[in-house]
């Protein structure tokens, strides 16, 4: 596997939910690296801490104990290490869940490029980079379009442009194809692995899709608290050509 410095690092990671008796060990010790560029699946039962999991890697809520290194730089080591965690989820983390939540009243291109505007990017500058990244995933012909006049997938293909407008080392994608027939999911997939290799990013997709799962050359599953790497099928199919 290429290198993950500048990708995902998680060591040894716990998160502990109450006190005494009636605390629940939602993360038990979890380690995981996602190096940039590549999409790796996270899967698991409900329960299983998928979810805990990814709000810690998101900065949405704090570990217990463990590490987390995001783009080269530890954010999190036994307490967090950077001082504005609300910068950290704008410029760092993109994410990408299973509703697109669009503005409703802002058009395709202002809800891309809302977030560059918020970090203090000039508005033009912030549109140019989001019609860039809107031509890439093929609906800049929709950039003007309200986000209710878009179809399920052309709605998630603004949220992945959205997701890296501000080019972070990191994507994280929540059940991302769960409202798509399969034909979109496929593609919904298949964008982000584009993406990723294009802009360097390391992504992880948490999902119950059957339909996405064999696309994984990596896929980490979550049980009870700790997580098992395991080989996903695409690494399994053998390339065109290749001898059997």
């Amino acid at each position: 596997m290429a290198d993950t410095h500048n990708g995902i690092i998680i060591e040894g990671l716990r998160k502990r939910y109450g006190q005494g008796d009636t605390a629940v060990d939602a993360l038990k010790g979890v380690n995981l690296r996602v190096a940039p560029g590549e999409v790796v699946g996270l899967i698991g039962p409900s329960g299983s801490g998928k979810s805990t999991l990814l709000k810690c890697l998101g900065a949405v809520i704090e570990p217990s104990a463990g590490r987390m290194t995001l783009g080269g730089k530890v954010i999190y080591d036994q307490g967090w290490q950077v001082a504005d965690l609300r910068a950290l989820r704008r410029d760092q983390i993109g994410f990408v869940f299973q509703a697109p939540y669009l503005i409703p009243f802002l058009d395709v291109l202002d809800n891309v490029a809302l977030l560059p505007m918020l970090a203090g990017q000039p508005n033009a500058q912030a549109r140019q980079q989001a019609l860039q990244l809107l031509q890439a995933l093929d609906v800049a012909h929709r950039a003007s379009a309200m986000p209710t006049r878009l179809s399920g997938g052309e709605q998630q293909r603004v949220a992945i442009a959205r997701a890296l407008v501000n080019r972070p080392p990191v994507i994280l994608a929540d059940e991302p194809t769960a409202p798509l027939d399969s034909e979109r999911a496929l593609a919904v997939i298949r964008i982000l692995n584009q993406m990723a290799q294009q802009f360097h990013t390391a992504v992880i997709v948490v999902t119950h899709d059957e339909k996405i799962i064999p696309t994984f050359k990596r896929i980490y599953q979550i049980r009870d608290g700790q997580t098992h790497e395991q080989p996903g099928q695409a690494a399994l199919t053998p390339e065109p050509g290749a001898s059997a």
